[in-house]
């Protein structure tokens, strides 16, 4: 929602539209009808954002009784799409909808779009004030210093990602086949699901992940605060060897918990995690992109993605035990020693606002 938020930002402004807050399609995103207010400070972002692009809370009475017109632009890559493809559309019709593009080329976009888009993501965008002050209270509560690890094994993720996990419990096989029912998206099989899998595609299991944490010299006794969402499967590979594990359902009490949303508890995650002395994931996801980009502009640069890729190659090549520790501590060491993750948002902030 941040990420497809803050490319609305920057095409409003590209097309020197005014943007109205906003209207998400929740359901896509986490199958609930809480909207933008339940997670970000409205006026607070509209403030930020003057001079930037006009926000306004609601429709002008002129085309308050109208419909959007839909305009897809899941396949613009640039400034001239927009401008040629579909200004004409706002121009015509005063008010538009759009679909935004996961494959957006914001480097194309001139200087003042991409200003927009960095001060909305980086400047105007924060919690709302209640979720806010919940999320520094769960802040405190961890004990420090701590490590954020964002680890996605859910049974949905694995069902998307297509990879088959033999070693799975009746449990974990019976939540996949669920998932892949909804989904209907079958695993590769044979030659395919080998190559699918070295070329990166597949979800690192917790127990994976514990072993690649021991590889680079990550004690046992760490303070890691689990960033994930409901339903992750196999955990105990990962909490038989790092026991203090901290999570938003152990530190908030149960009423707070149980009356919270998927979109404000992953806000949560958000929030603990560019806040976090470390933060490593196990995929390379909108979120990790998001706090990874908040965390290397706030100076915080200690942010690894562990890799599915060498995991995955050096596993096929039949290294074990101190061996396959040894080959994944070099697969990470310059990322690690560098402490940035191996890539950015294109919209990073190299100038002053």
């Amino acid at each position: 929602m941040r990420r497809d938020f803050c490319d609305g930002v920057g095409v409003a402004r590209l097309l020197n539209a005014t943007l109205v807050l906003p209207k998400f399609e929740v359901a896509s995103y986490w199958n609930e009808s809480s909207g933008f207010a339940d997670v970000y400070d409205l006026d607070y972002f509209i403030q930020h954002m003057n001079g930037f692009v006009k926000v306004v809370k609601t429709l002008p009475p002129e085309i308050a009784t109208k419909e959007p017109v839909p305009v897809d632009c899941s396949k613009r890559k640039g400034q001239f799409d927009y401008v040629e493809s579909v200004l004409p559309s706002l121009l015509k019709h005063k008010y538009i909808s759009i679909t935004p593009a996961m494959s957006q080329r914001r480097d194309r976009y001139p200087l003042y779009a991409k200003a927009a888009l960095c001060q909305a993501c980086y400047k105007a965008l924060r919690l709302a004030k209640p979720l806010e002050t919940k999320a520094s209270k769960l802040l405190d509560a961890i004990p420090k210093p701590f490590l954020s690890l964002h680890l996605r094994f859910e049974p949905d993720m694995v069902a998307y990602s297509q990879c088959q996990y033999p070693g799975l419990s009746p449990a974990s096989i019976k939540a996949v086949e669920a998932a892949v029912a909804l989904v209907e998206r079958k695993p590769w099989t044979g030659e395919l699901a080998r190559v699918w899998r070295q070329r990166g595609k597949c979800p690192l299991t917790p127990n994976e992940t514990a072993l690649i944490l021991q590889s680079l010299s990550i004690p046992p006794t760490t303070n890691i605060y689990l960033a994930a969402g409901d339903g992750l499967m196999e955990i105990e590979g990962l909490t038989n060897i790092y026991t203090n594990i901290f999570t938003k359902s152990s530190l908030l009490n149960e009423e707070d918990f149980t009356s919270m949303h998927g979109n404000t508890k992953a806000a949560l995650d958000y929030y603990i995690s560019i806040n976090s002395d470390s933060y490593i994931a196990t995929y390379f996801g909108n979120m990790d992109k998001m706090v990874a980009a908040m965390r290397a502009f706030t100076g915080l640069y200690k942010t690894l993605f562990l890799s599915r890729r060498g995991f995955a190659e050096l596993t096929s090549q039949g290294l074990r035990g101190k061996e396959l520790m040894q080959a994944l501590w070099k697969v990470h060491r310059d990322e690690f020693v560098a402490g940035r993750g191996s890539a950015l948002p294109e919209c990073y902030c190299e100038f002053k606002l």
